[in-house]
């Protein structure tokens, strides 16, 4: 039942659509009615069923209504989400489809690259509707890494009493879009950097034009380092992994880092601070809102420089509060809501 699961997450729209001539089939989710237009990415996915599409739309969708709250913008949340195995599946007429989708919801819903879906398949989409944006690229990429080392940076002062990265170091889980820039940017700071990839060809690139070091995907979790930054997919601080870490600051690039909220209490039980993954990782949605509403390229790097200073309130409201980091950056969320 779709209207339980809004119900549960506060959603206020979720739509199904299909394309028989193209096979599109995909899950477009809202999160509040009353901030208008909704922004988030799209992802193609080959998901095992319905019900996992319907819930990667709706965590997500929730996480990008937080993201623009927390990043100071008054625009709301949404997911795309297509189903089928961006491999095998996804071509020219698909993505056309999918343009006539998002054009179909009338400005409610902006939307722009994600998971398995490439600048150049957003201009494929922007044949068919205006609605779309982050053709930039790498360059958005590069700004949701510069974020993640400025949240990086309240992390250490709040653990170590220093923003300074000497002597750092960070274990970078997945080298995909922001994982690599965000690996390079450690590197230049003077980082320890090791990485950790499913695909050994991202690994040997970077490992080609940087001195980093590898770690098997399977043993990131058991990896001493100070900071494990998750740049893959969510969900991987789990029941399972909180016993497994071996750092103490959880910060990247991924979207739904917990599983649940609860395991931000768990990671502080083991001294380990938690940086709320929608925070640290707004600098591509700070630079694509920012170009849309006219902001220069300085503004656009203060803003996402201010993500330092965005995690140190909410840090102070943690104490203040004594709850979590999570609880905390969700009440500065909504407080902007």
């Amino acid at each position: 039942m779709v209207l339980p699961e809004m119900a549960d997450g506060g959603h206020a729209e979720v739509a199904f659509f299909r394309d028989d001539e193209t096979g599109l089939e995909c899950i477009v989710a809202i999160y509040d009615a009353d901030r208008q237009p909704a922004v988030g990415g799209t992802r193609m996915y080959d998901y095992a069923s319905e019900a996992e599409a319907l819930e990667d739309a709706l965590r997500l969708s929730k996480a990008m209504a937080y993201k623009t709250a927390a990043a100071g913008f008054d625009e709301g949340g949404g997911k795309g989400v297509i189903l089928g195995d961006p491999a095998t599946d996804k071509d020219e007429a698909l993505l056309r489809a999918y343009g006539r989708v998002v054009d179909g919801m009338r400005g409610s819903f902006h939307t722009g690259v994600d998971m398995n879906i490439t600048t150049e398949d957003v201009s494929v989409m922007g044949t068919e509707t205006s609605y779309v944006g982050g053709t930039e690229g790498g360059r958005l990429a590069e700004r949701t890494a510069r974020g993640v080392v400025a949240g990086m940076r309240a992390c250490l002062r709040e653990q170590y009493g220093t923003a300074s990265f000497a002597d750092v170091t960070v274990v970078v889980q997945g080298l995909g879009k922001v994982g690599a820039p965000l690996a390079e940017q450690l590197v230049d700071r003077g980082c320890r950097v090791a990485v950790a990839d499913l695909d050994e060809r991202r690994v040997d690139e970077l490992t080609a034009r940087h001195d980093v070091g590898v770690v098997d995907p399977d043993a990131v979790y058991d990896e001493p380092c100070d900071v494990f930054a998750p740049c893959a997919t969510g969900a991987v601080v789990n029941d399972r992994t909180v016993p497994r870490l071996q750092c103490d600051i959880v910060a990247g690039s991924a979207n739904n880092v917990l599983a649940e909220d609860r395991h931000a209490a768990a990671l502080e039980e083991r001294g380990i601070l938690y940086a709320p993954d929608f925070v640290v990782n707004a600098g591509g949605l700070i630079a694509g809102l920012g170009g849309t509403l006219g902001l220069s390229d300085a503004e656009i790097d203060a803003r996402i420089d201010d993500i330092e200073t965005r995690l140190e309130e909410i840090f102070e409201r943690r104490d203040r509060e004594d709850v979590s980091t999570a609880v905390a950056a969700n009440r500065y969320a909504e407080d902007r809501m």
